[in-house]
């Protein structure tokens, strides 16, 4: 996303704490105007928007880029490549869809770090498959789960278990573990001089918090209400309509309904079609003046 204005710079590990001052000068957006700013964004090409939804979420970058200091990186890295999947976050969000730009952002900044690791650091070579990144991200938790002992190798039972659970060869499984439970490798070194937790300990968790839970939940409610009061902008038969073609699992045929109201399959389309743009707009005008109240 080249066209969007240069963000704070973060050079070194020495230059973090300065970076992490100055990127609060960017305050979090409200609703209305980051769906305003995203519209701009998305419409018109206005670079300053695009400039604006970055900056304000440098701090969500920050925060998540934390949570894989465990891979021995620096951390200025780590939110450098961040900010990265931000923009990336940025340039194919769609404010229509009733996502904040938080919830969306969160998997291209994820992404980006995730990559970024796996092509940094010595264990995992360039060209790893999407089946072996699950495997490095994911091996330490199931072995965790299971239970399963820190050094040596697996039992065999362990292996196939793992190996069933993240669709993975079971040879993977055992060359990971070993890589991951080597001595000399990062994972295990030591956080202090005196030998008291490693740098495992501080592999980021990638269940979803409570309050991205929470979140998601509160959106899902205010998506449906939205849904509910637009359905009432429609008349009966444009509501019932509707609701058989593009709400059922198994949508109700043209043909049905013409014969069910007496009118060419021609008409029902027709009816489908104002329908959906009827309830699209009542949809949008709802949520603009949600933002904006």
């Amino acid at each position: 996303m080249s066209s969007v204005p240069a963000i704070p710079a973060i050079s070194s590990e020495s230059s973090l704490s300065r970076y992490l001052q100055e990127i609060r000068q960017f305050p979090m957006l409200e609703p209305g105007e980051e769906y305003m700013l995203a519209k701009s964004w998305r419409e018109h090409d206005d670079t300053k928007a695009a400039h604006r939804l970055v900056t304000s979420h440098l701090r969500l970058v920050a925060k998540i880029a934390m949570g894989y200091r465990g891979y021995g990186l620096p951390v200025s890295e780590l939110i450098s490549e961040g900010n990265v999947g931000m923009m990336q976050a940025v340039k194919r969000f769609d404010p229509d869809r009733g996502f904040r730009l938080a919830t969306y952002a969160m998997w291209w900044i994820r992404a980006a770090i995730q990559e970024y690791i796996l092509h940094s650091w010595s264990l995992v070579k360039m060209g790893t498959t999407a089946a072996q990144k699950k495997l490095f991200f994911n091996l330490r938790k199931l072995k965790g789960q299971m239970q399963a002992i820190d050094e040596g190798d697996l039992p065999p039972e362990t292996v196939t278990k793992i190996a069933q659970t993240l669709d993975v060869a079971e040879s993977d499984v055992v060359s990971m573990n070993r890589r991951l439970a080597a001595a000399d490798h990062s994972l295990n070194a030591p956080l202090r001089v005196d030998g008291e937790g490693e740098w495992q300990d501080w592999l980021v968790d990638e269940t979803d918090s409570q309050e991205i839970k929470l979140g998601e939940q509160q959106e899902l409610g205010k998506r449906k209400a939205l849904l509910a009061n637009a359905m009432k902008s429609l008349n009966e038969r444009e509501r019932h309509i509707l609701i058989e073609r593009r709400l059922r699992e198994e949508p109700t045929t043209l043909e049905d309904l013409s014969v069910q109201y007496g009118i060419s399959r021609e008409r029902v389309r027709q009816i489908e079609v104002r329908a959906f743009e009827k309830l699209q707009k009542a949809i949008k005008n709802a949520a603009i003046e949600q933002r904006l109240t």
